[in-house]
């Protein structure tokens, strides 16, 4: 039974030694746990019969132990989505927190010139500090770029802005809260920079990624998902596997009188970082390539006036883009828009 990174020693042993390794997933464990003897109760020797017993029937998967770089890739972009989570984090604490509470007119400037409005929550969240300097002092110490006349003007604002602020008065404790904060945010930045060039280096050592880059929507990130989800192109015999890894196959309850009516949804069972990068990519791909756009209309075609419609169709992109991915894995190839149609 795979419990958070726990058995992958125990695994990559048994499969050095020769061994046949499975495994039974959570999900079917939790849901014949009851079915040995009829109690929902848990312990070590219940839970070995039940994972036994899984194994007999033969409801179990076979143990992915792909190559080191593969899991190098797969190990980065975790660390990558922990550090997104982490970044994202610290930016809502420090808006909606330290700005909201104590210079909540600093707000409405927020979403332009990130550096700048960190270094005013650093050295200025207290707006009483920013009037007591001039303007030209103000924003010589907020940033040593010269942003021109726009930035000049929107610094000046919030100079004016901070002389009628009605946000509590921070203490030191708080101050050093808001300097220590824009410095961990700062140092997740560095370190998210980082993360994403050794990525890009590694994605790089893969002779199918050039291919996957070659699609159009797919950036260094989607095609570093896309080939670190699908590794080896072969162990897929169909699309429909394919599909089942992404959650993009669908499924439908058709059981007594609503059989017939029953509407096909995608099953989201897969990998969702994966499904993810892939509708950001069709989006991307639907408005700004030609050969997708066209597709994407005629997709569209005489039902632009149902109701989610187009998130379903570029659902249906991603879907087809998948596949293309695979296709270009398998045969070790560029892009051509044919791919489109077939």
């Amino acid at each position: 039974e795979p419990t958070s990174v726990y058995h992958k020693p125990l695994a990559e042993h048994l499969i050095a030694q020769g061994h046949l390794v499975v495994y039974a997933t959570n999900e079917a464990i939790k849901k014949n746990r009851s079915l040995l003897d009829g109690r929902w109760d848990k312990n070590d020797t219940k839970d070995s019969a039940n994972v036994a017993d899984l194994v007999a029937q033969g409801k179990c998967q076979y143990y992915d132990l792909p190559d080191q770089r593969l899991r190098e890739l797969r190990s980065l972009l975790l660390f990558r989505k922990r550090l997104k989570k982490q970044q994202h984090s610290c930016r809502v604490r420090i808006r909606n927190n330290l700005v909201a509470q104590y210079f909540p007119e600093l707000d409405r400037f927020w979403n332009n010139a990130e550096a700048e409005n960190l270094s005013i929550v650093r050295w200025f969240l207290d707006p009483a500090r920013i009037r007591a300097l001039s303007c030209e002092q103000f924003i010589a110490k907020v940033t040593n770029h010269n942003g021109g006349d726009r930035q000049q003007r929107r610094l000046r604002q919030i100079w004016e802005t901070a002389g009628n602020s009605i946000g509590c008065r921070p203490g030191p404790g708080t101050q050093l809260e808001a300097q220590l904060m824009v410095e961990s945010l700062q140092s997740i930045q560095d370190q998210l920079a980082r993360v994403e060039q050794a990525i890009q280096e590694l994605a790089s050592s893969f002779a199918e990624y050039e291919y996957l880059k070659s699609i159009p929507g797919f950036g260094p990130y989607v095609s570093a998902v896309t080939l670190s989800a699908i590794g080896n192109p072969d162990r897929f015999e169909n699309r429909s596997q394919l599909l089942r890894l992404a959650g993009f196959d669908l499924s439908a309850s058709r059981s007594g009188e609503k059989s017939k009516s029953a509407v096909p949804v995608i099953s989201k069972k897969g990998k969702a970082d994966l499904r993810y990068a892939l509708y950001q990519a069709a989006l991307v791909a639907s408005s700004l390539t030609r050969h997708f756009r066209a597709y994407y209309n005629r997709l569209l075609d005489g039902r632009q006036r149902e109701q989610g419609i187009r998130t379903k169709m570029r659902v249906k992109i991603a879907a087809k883009m998948l596949v293309i991915a695979w296709t270009l894995m398998k045969r070790k190839e560029s892009f051509d828009p044919a791919y489109i149609q077939s």
